[in-house]
């Protein structure tokens, strides 16, 4: 069966990627696009401008939910993502172009029943216990439906698009959480994710931006937030400054504008005001856990909690 117009789907890819418009991509995005989706080639292939260049949006990961709106004759679907909450553009979810052939129809019963969550980096889905790779790329953060118990240290999944389960180290996958995470479980996902490539629109640990690694790290553990640094500030508690404490946020914004950028408060306020914070940076291209820089601190215009 299709996926059609007007109506919900999944993806069926590792790391699926929401583009402004089709006419957008370029030479180089065609890792990416293929029926596999090959993420990490992909970002690979990208030097510092391209890699911060805004004709990306975001990233969809395996199995996440879309709403169709538009299915355009070359191949190219509009989507809204409606597990990345985004009031400013879509009050139903994150909208954008991706390929068609990177979704797959709802199954009743089996999408949206995820009971279990990747907690490894990036991981593979094979045909059989330790057999051959079928899905590449499997990253942090991605739910999924368990097709039975493990076997051997191996566990089946359901996986969009496919009849038969696929296999997974279970050592790979954790419970999905079922409670609100405590600051401690903040910090440990997102600094795992240190030394991770800035990659505008990124939801991965192929490559991230600010508002990614906060949506991801909290996706992680079970709650979902905005894909956006202004609507995450937006989402989230005021904290008065001096009052934040670590597994909080730190929104920065110029005068007159929104929110630009976002971090992960890591450490309480120190004497002399010292502030630290753990975050994707474009200036130095990585994702960090440094003191606020000066230029940082001139715009930081709040502390915002979960």
């Amino acid at each position: 069966m299709d996926v059609r117009s007007d109506a919900e789907a999944v993806v069926r890819v590792a790391v699926g990627t929401l583009w402004e418009t089709p006419e957008a991509v370029r030479p180089d995005d065609a890792p990416a696009l293929g029926a596999l989706a090959d993420v990490g080639a992909w970002v690979a292939g990208l030097d510092a401008d391209r890699q911060g260049g805004d004709c990306v949006l975001s990233q969809l990961l395996l199995g996440e939910r879309v709403l169709v709106t538009a299915i355009r004759s070359d191949g190219w679907a509009h989507v809204v993502a409606v597990e990345q909450p985004s009031e400013r553009l879509d009050p139903r979810g994150y909208p954008g172009w991706l390929p068609a052939v990177h979704l797959a129809p709802v199954e009743p019963g089996v999408d949206g029943a995820a009971q279990v969550v990747v907690d490894a980096m990036v991981t593979a889905l094979r045909a059989t216990p330790d057999g051959p790779v079928v899905l590449p790329g499997v990253v942090l953060g991605t739910r999924l439906a368990p097709a039975g118990p493990p076997v051997d240290g191996w566990r089946p999944v359901h996986t969009p698009g496919r009849s038969e389960p696929l296999w997974l180290p279970a050592a790979h996958l954790a419970p999905a959480p079922t409670r609100p995470p405590t600051a401690a479980e903040v910090l440990a996902v997102a600094s795992r994710l240190i030394g991770v490539g800035y990659l505008w629109g990124g939801l991965s640990a192929y490559g991230i931006d600010c508002s990614g690694l906060v949506h991801l790290t909290w996706r992680r553990l079970g709650v979902p937030l905005p894909r956006d640094a202004s609507d995450q500030a937006a989402a989230s508690q005021p904290v008065e400054l001096g009052a934040e404490r670590p597994g909080d946020l730190y929104a920065f914004a110029r005068p007159g504008q929104r929110v630009h950028h976002i971090g992960i408060v890591t450490a309480d306020v120190r004497p002399g005001d010292e502030r630290r914070m753990l975050h994707a940076c474009y200036q130095h291209q990585r994702v960090l856990e440094e003191r606020l820089p000066a230029d940082r601190t001139a715009t930081l215009v709040g502390a915002h909690r979960i």
